[in-house]
């Protein structure tokens, strides 16, 4: 089946798009009534917050061939400086979950993960997810983590993506938020499940030069 969208990355001037995109959505998913200073408030701060972390992100998002965002997801690479939404909706410090005695590893945070309510592609979700963690699984060395709703993350155990409830939820952006963190240990079977969704030079590309050179053109799929 061909699918009806494509992948790309998401860039600077778009980060209005994606914004709007991600909080409304999420409010299709999980509310019925919501006013629209709401809206806006959670637009603004989804926008700002992700401009702040932009310059050490990669957002990808799925469009269809007019041009409209279907899904989005958005991976960051770790400063150690930069407070992460774990922090700042959990305080939880990702630091506590490392074993001193071993070398640091890399520490990703993986977020903006939503669709178009009643979307039809299957592969969608998929095709998003080995985007983000294409350069955990390559590299094989990290860990991740992200705020997921309760039901995102039934999704994500039933596909094989093992990931450890790491605190007690919250309610954020209209749902019940639930902080997890994930390891190549926990991943691999996923992505390798689902790698060749998404073409090789795309993989290639992220997990190899991602975060190294902003400028770099990915492949669409």
């Amino acid at each position: 089946m061909i699918n009806q969208n494509y992948l790309e990355r998401l860039e600077l001037n778009q980060l209005t798009e994606l914004a709007k995109f991600v909080v409304e959505e999420n409010f299709n998913h999980h509310c019925e009534d919501v006013s629209v200073n709401e809206i806006i408030t959670d637009t603004q701060e989804v926008y700002d917050e992700e401009l702040n972390y932009f310059k050490d992100s990669e957002i990808f998002v799925a469009k269809d061939f007019s041009g409209n965002i279907q899904g989005s997801i958005r991976v960051i690479k770790w400063d150690y400086k930069t407070k992460l939404p774990l922090q700042k909706i959990f305080d939880i410090d990702p630091l506590s979950f490392f074993n001193y005695s071993e070398k640091l590893s890399s520490v990703w945070h993986i977020g903006r993960f939503a669709t178009k309510r009643n979307i039809q592609d299957k592969t969608l979700f998929k095709r998003l997810m080995v985007c983000a963690i294409a350069p955990i699984c390559e590299q094989k060395s990290g860990v991740a983590f992200a705020e997921c709703d309760s039901k995102l993350l039934r999704i994500m155990n039933l596909l094989g993506i093992k990931a450890k409830v790491i605190g007690s939820s919250v309610h954020y952006l209209g749902s019940e938020t639930i902080p997890v963190a994930m390891s190549y240990e926990g991943l691999k079977e996923f992505y390798y499940n689902n790698k060749d969704l998404v073409t090789s030079q795309y993989i290639d590309k992220m997990s190899h030069q991602i975060f190294e050179n902003k400028e770099y053109q990915y492949h669409t799929c």
